[in-house]
């Protein structure tokens, strides 16, 4: 495990004296919460799995707007990143009170097509990375905690073809997320799941081949930003997201209407 920091000063917010880790939070969705939740007064770890430039450059914005941050590598797939991962988060800073499980990956074509190496790829990542998360950071959260998992529309109305995998593994996560509400709840903890629709950032650019189609298939017609998808993992892990718990929130501009 690796881990950069960039150390400022911060003043009250929300959620200042908070410790989050946000896995796969060198890009797209991922980086705009970890900016999200650093400019509301928490300090961020970040993970990546290969590009660790672009980790930096979150950790170097957040720094820039007088935030704190670190980029941890570890891989998703990979039980014992994962454990060192949180392990090392809770050392260095004494606590963790935010877990976004954020890290996913996708493996599109025809059913009869996806390979026994794709399932496993993709559910080690999308399934058991955030089981594995989850598992490894509960013991240090407490009273207030908060466990937010980034899934998908696709898990509710799939309605795009070759989808059937990755579908599949976000529709896991909402079982995954009811019964972490129900076990952790006694603690005081919550579990939520937050649900993108069509977002665009580099994996799936509003100005892509299929992007019009996207759009489409919404109430209100249009792309939504990365940062909608962190207001609400922002309101889910502030004072607002209290006695929120067990639930799976969508933010696809009315995909699954």
């Amino acid at each position: 495990m690796r881990m950069a920091t960039v150390v400022t000063a911060s003043g009250a917010r929300p959620l200042g004296g908070k410790v989050a880790l946000v896995t796969g939070g060198s890009r797209g969705i991922g980086a705009e919460i970890a900016v999200r939740l650093a400019a509301e007064g928490a300090a961020v770890a970040l993970t990546y799995r290969s590009r660790e430039d672009l980790a930096e450059q979150v950790v170097k914005r957040i720094g820039q707007a007088g935030g704190q941050a670190w980029a941890v590598r570890a891989d998703s797939a990979d039980a014992e990143e994962v454990r060192s991962a949180v392990a090392g988060v809770a050392d260095r800073l004494g606590r963790l009170d935010i877990v976004v499980n954020n890290a996913g990956i996708n493996v599109v074509g025809p059913f009869e097509g996806i390979s026994v190496a794709d399932v496993d790829r993709v559910l080690r990542t999308n399934v058991r990375g955030p089981f594995l998360v989850t598992q490894a950071a509960a013991p240090h959260l407490g009273e207030g905690g908060r466990i937010i998992s980034i899934g998908s529309c696709l898990a509710e109305r799939v309605v795009i073809p070759g989808s059937t995998l990755y579908a599949t593994s976000k529709a896991a996560l909402i079982g995954l997320t009811k019964t972490l509400a129900r076990e952790l709840g006694p603690r005081g903890i919550t579990a939520n799941l937050v649900q993108p629709g069509p977002i665009d950032t580099d994996m799936n650019p509003a100005d892509g081949e299929t992007a019009t189609t996207q759009a489409g298939l919404t109430s209100l017609g249009s792309y939504g930003r990365a940062s909608d998808v962190a207001a609400t993992v922002a309101h889910l892990a502030g004072e607002g997201g209290r006695y929120i718990t067990g639930a799976a929130i969508t933010v696809d501009g009315g995909f699954a209407a």
